[in-house]
């Protein structure tokens, strides 16, 4: 939200369209898709592949935020 509001642009086009379409309160539509994709991967964790998926999904968002943490900081 803070890259957003310092003129930070959404490259992802899905997501761009949920905040064109629902302003600030976009969020709460990521939260909940996130929420729900990451409690069926829980669900089904017990299978080798989807543990790699977990794994793998959470090292791509832990580069993101410390990417946009790193933007934030020396801007």
């Amino acid at each position: 939200m803070m890259i957003l509001d310092l003129g930070g642009r959404e490259l992802n086009p899905f997501v761009r369209f949920i905040i064109e379409l629902h302003g600030e309160k976009f969020w709460i539509w990521r939260f909940i898709i996130v929420s729900v994709s990451l409690i069926l991967l829980c669900l089904n964790r017990r299978f080798k592949l989807i543990r790699w998926i977990i794994i793998g999904i959470g090292s791509v968002y832990l580069i993101i935020v410390l990417y946009q943490i790193f933007l934030i900081v020396y801007r």
